[in-house]
Formats: C-alpha cells, structure tokens, sequence
C-alpha cells in the first residue's frame, strides 16, 4: 500500500468512526458499487471520497466530477488525495479542470494541489495555467506564497522556456528567489537561429 493510500484510509477510517460501510467500501471490487456512493442521496462526504479515489485510481471516469469537486476543497488532504487519483484517472478533462481551478482567483487558497497536479501531468494546459497564476501571485503582500513558490518549482520541473519571464520576474521576491534560481537552471537555453 502506498503512502497515499495509506494516509487516506487512516483518515477517512476515523471519520467513518471505522464503520462496517467504511470496511465494505474499502475491499469491494464492484466498480458499480462505488459509482453509486458518488450520486446516490445522504452519503456522507468520507464515503464519496473513498468511492471517487478507488474508481479514480482504477481508471473509471465515473470518478471525475467528484475528483474535481475534492481537488478543489477547502480541507487539503481532500484535495492531496484527489489530486492523486486525478493523475491516475487518465480523463483528458482533468487538465483543463486544474487548470480552471489553479487560476480561480476566488478560490486561490485551495490552488496549491491544482498546480501540483498540473505538474504531474505535463499537459499543453500546464506551463500557461502555472504562468498565469504566478504572475498574480507576484504582487507585494499576496499571502499565497505556497502556491506561488509550487508555481516556480513546478515551471523549472517542466522546463518550458515561456515560463523565463515570469521567473526572471520572480527573482525580486525574496521569497521565490532561490527557487526561481533553480527553475531558470532547469530550462534550455535558447538556441541562436
């Protein structure tokens, strides 16, 4: 069992105040099972998160509307395990919904697990969604530095030269500086044409 997983079961067996539903959704193999915690009335939420991570983890796309809901969560390791699945799920949604969410200036203090989870999947969606949410996180006393500084390492972890200016830019925040150091090292320089 991976740290993920682990992690999530150990929450979510407290809050489930380790009962015989929380047992059974955690060993049934029935997909349809699952699906079915995820629409049907009065579930409560550590049911429909177990039941969405399992499908997520196992390629089901039923998943993703409730991945989606989870990744952008108030509480974060709802949206550390959601992010995880939604990596594995392999829906071609789940970029252009991390993006949306990574970029939501209403919701940016849930944005942190969005960019990571951009990151993770590489997708054209990626360096711009990163880009424009560093840029906004560049003002004086903007207090999500968290997702500004995952911003930096995660554009020197895709090494995309359109990420140069925002980092150059980053170098004057003392914050970021250091980071940004490191993710400007980790893009090609340019060739001569």
């Amino acid at each position: 069992m991976d740290e993920e997983v682990r992690s999530l079961t150990e929450r979510l067996r407290q809050e489930s105040g380790g009962s015989a539903a929380f047992d059974r959704l955690l060993a049934t193999e029935d997909h349809d099972e699952l699906a079915e915690v995820l629409t049907a009335p009065g579930q409560p939420l550590w049911a429909r998160e177990l039941a969405a991570f399992r499908l997520g983890r196992a390629g089901d796309r039923r998943a993703f509307e409730a991945l989606v809901l989870l990744l952008n969560h108030r509480d974060p390791p709802r949206c550390a395990s959601a992010a995880h699945a939604l990596a594995r799920l392999g829906d071609p949604r789940t970029a252009r919904a991390a993006a949306a969410l990574a970029t939501n200036e209403l919701r940016v203090a849930y944005a942190l697990h969005p960019v990571r989870l951009l990151v993770a999947l590489r997708a054209p969606e990626s360096v711009p969604a990163l880009i424009t949410t560093l840029e906004r996180r560049l003002s004086p006393h903007d207090p999500y530095r968290r997702v500004a500084l995952a911003c930096v390492e995660g554009l020197g972890a895709l090494g995309d030269g359109r990420a140069r200016r925002v980092l150059n830019e980053a170098l004057a925040h003392p914050a970021l500086a250091e980071a940004a150091v490191r993710a400007l090292a980790r893009i090609p320089q340019q060739q001569p044409t």
